[in-house]
C-alpha cells in the first residue's frame, strides 16, 4: 500500500461539518467521491480534525491509503486531479507521500484554530460569510487578560457543549490563547493539544462578552474553576472559526521521498 498525506482547505459554510453525514453534506464526502474517480479501491479519508457545521479550515490534514498498482502519479498531479473535482469551496493544497506510520489524527501533536471579529458598527460585505459581526465597541485589554488565564493545562467543561458521549477527560493544555487587532478585525488565535466539542468557539465567544462588560477579566479562571458550563458565557457562531494549522513532530511529517512537493490550489 502506499500512503498519501492531504492538506485540505474550505469554506464550511454549506456543509454539515468535515464528517460524513447520515444527513446533510460533509467536507470529507466530497473528497472521497474525488478519490473514487482517481482510484478503483474508493479509499477511505483519515482526518486530523472533525470540524463542526459551518466551521472552516485552511489546514485540515487527511490521509489515505491505495494498492501500489493504483499509484501513478506524483504527489503534485494528485493534488490538481482532486481539484478537478471538488466544488469550489473545498481544494487539496499540497499532497505527499507519507511514512506507513503515519496517521493524520494520533500523530498530530496540536492544533492551532483562529477566530474573526468584524468590530465595527456597519458588517464588511466581504467578510459576512468568515466572521463574526460585533458592532458594539470591545475592550482589547480586558479580553487580552482573559485570554491569558486559559493558557496552560486546566479542565475547559465550563467552555464546551455536550458532544452526546461520555468523554473520558475535560482537561487540554492550550499553549496559546491570543487577541490580535488591526483596525476592525480582531482575530483570537488559540493553540493547544487537542480540543473538546464547541471549546474554541465557548472560549471566543466568553472573551467578547469580556470585552463587552458583561463579565470582568479576572472571572475567567473563576469559571475554569467551576467546571460548569453555566457559568461561562456564550458560543461563538461558527462562521467565524478556521482550523488553521495541524502540528507534527519533524519524524511524522517527514516525507518518504524529495519529490513530494505541495502542490499549489488550483482554480
Amino acid at each position: 500500500m502506499v500512503k498519501l498525506k492531504l492538506t485540505i482547505a474550505y469554506e464550511g459554510t454549506r456543509y454539515e461539518g468535515w464528517q460524513v453525514q447520515k444527513i446533510g453534506t460533509g467536507v470529507q464526502q466530497k473528497v472521497e467521491e474525488a478519490l473514487a474517480r482517481l482510484f478503483p479501491s474508493h479509499p477511505r479519508l483519515h482526518s486530523s480534525s472533525r470540524t463542526d457545521t459551518g466551521v472552516h479550515a485552511l489546514g485540515m490534514v487527511a490521509h489515505f491509503e491505495v494498492p501500489k498498482s493504483e499509484w501513478t502519479l506524483t504527489p503534485r498531479k494528485l493534488a490538481l486531479a482532486i481539484n478537478a473535482w471538488l466544488p469550489e469551496d473545498i481544494r487539496v493544497l499540497g499532497a505527499a507521500r507519507a511514512r506507513p506510520d503515519f496517521h493524520a489524527r494520533f500523530a498530530a501533536t496540536g492544533k492551532q484554530y483562529r477566530y474573526s471579529i468584524w468590530n465595527h458598527a456597519a458588517m464588511n460585505p466581504l467578510l459576512r460569510h468568515i466572521a463574526w459581526h460585533v458592532p458594539r465597541p470591545l475592550d482589547l485589554r480586558a479580553m487580552r487578560a482573559a485570554a491569558a488565564a486559559c493558557v496552560g493545562r486546566h479542565d475547559f467543561r465550563s467552555f464546551t457543549a455536550n458532544p452526546g458521549y461520555a468523554r473520558q477527560s475535560t482537561v487540554r493544555h492550550l499553549t496559546r490563547c491570543e487577541v490580535r487587532r488591526r483596525g476592525p478585525l480582531i482575530t483570537v488565535i488559540i493553540e493547544g493539544d487537542g480540543f473538546l466539542y464547541k471549546m474554541c468557539r465557548g472560549i471566543v465567544g466568553t472573551l467578547v462578552q469580556v470585552g463587552l462588560g458583561k463579565f470582568p477579566a479576572s472571572e475567567m479562571r473563576a469559571m475554569l474553576e467551576k467546571r460548569d458550563r453555566r457559568v461561562a458565557g456564550m458560543t461563538a457562531p461558527a462562521h467565524g472559526l478556521v482550523l488553521w494549522k495541524v502540528f507534527y513532530s519533524k519524524r511524522a511529517a517527514a516525507r518518504v521521498t524529495p519529490e513530494a512537493a505541495s502542490a499549489p490550489p488550483a482554480g
